[in-house]
């Protein structure tokens, strides 16, 4: 009898084959889950408590830190967030230049990633090396790194009167520009083209995961379409319009939305090295209010264009 009911019990607490390989996958992702927990949800949702208490009082103290709420008449619980867009310049000013400095960077990295990728998707020799060197800044991607070949030694504990000059830094246009009186005619017009051609090494630099994705939706054009144009006589340029750029439209607008939040999330912008500056200066309370305001308009501007773009892109239906 006892036999009997241990083999059933034996019985019972096996587990089916998929239900293990889903308990083993739970056991994979459970550390995962748990820094994410820890380390990243909690402290998002204290910073967002942060926006709504008192900035002089929120301080460092034994054992943590020392709160206190904002109150709700008047709407005081908002002072915060009214400080940054009514009594502070800075951050407005600094919001304005990085809005503006991604309007015009982001079409300039499209367009020179779809342009690159369509020339390395082309048979030629050494194409692999060439894949290789515009990924390249994917794999080295670091501040110090870039600092060094930008020619920043300032900000690599280099003395800062260190004299340190590259090729990538050039004003070669805005002087041309200067000699033929092109930069007299308009002070927008100069700031614009100065702001596309200063840093054409970042444009390069930032252009890495872009270049990747392009060649991956370029690799999966079918091989009919390609056929069926040749056949019709379809010229290069033709060819780019009604076959090449249709079918990689999807993509444009996956990295029209990795372009701008890669750009918005640079520490080295104007509004992150605003949020920074006022951390150090133990002012949580409102760093955390410009912080979130920003991801609120970061969010904003990414929905509404991708509202426009969607509109223009073509999807396969099979």
């Amino acid at each position: 009898m006892w036999c009997s009911m241990s083999k059933k019990q034996g019985k019972g607490i096996r587990m089916p084959y998929e239900r293990r390989k889903a308990m083993y996958g739970y056991g994979f992702i459970s550390i995962w889950l748990i820094g994410t927990i820890l380390w990243f949800l909690i402290p998002l949702f204290e910073s967002l408590c942060y926006c709504f208490m008192d900035n002089q009082t929120l301080k460092p103290d034994v054992g943590g830190m020392k709160k206190e709420w904002l109150g709700f008449a008047n709407w005081e619980w908002l002072d915060n967030f009214r400080y940054a867009f009514a009594a502070d310049p800075s951050y407005k000013q600094s919001l304005v230049e990085v809005l503006k400095d991604t309007a015009l960077t982001t079409p300039m990295i499209l367009i020179f990633s779809l342009f690159i990728a369509v020339i390395l998707n082309q048979e030629f020799k050494g194409r692999g090396f060439a894949r290789a060197i515009f990924f390249l800044p994917v794999i080295i991607a670091t501040g110090p790194v870039y600092n060094i070949i930008n020619g920043d030694m300032g900000t690599t504990g280099v003395d800062s009167g260190a004299q340190f000059t590259t090729l990538f830094e050039t004003d070669i246009v805005d002087e041309l520009l200067a000699f033929l009186g092109v930069m007299n005619i308009s002070e927008g017009l100069s700031e614009i083209i100065n702001t596309v051609t200063t840093d054409i090494f970042g444009l390069v630099w930032s252009s890495g995961i872009q270049i990747l994705i392009f060649l991956a939706a370029l690799q999966n054009i079918p091989v009919s379409a390609k056929e069926a144009a040749s056949m019709e006589g379809a010229t290069a340029w033709e060819y780019f319009w009604k076959i090449t750029l249709p079918y990689v439209s999807p993509m444009i607008l996956a990295n029209f939305i990795y372009t701008v939040i890669d750009s918005f999330t640079k520490t080295d912008n104007a509004v992150m090295e605003r949020v920074l500056t006022k951390q150090l200066e133990w002012d949580y309370a409102y760093a955390a209010a410009m912080a979130w305001s920003y991801f609120a308009i970061v969010m904003i501007v990414v929905g509404i264009v991708t509202l426009i773009v969607n509109k223009f892109i073509f999807y396969e239906v099979e």
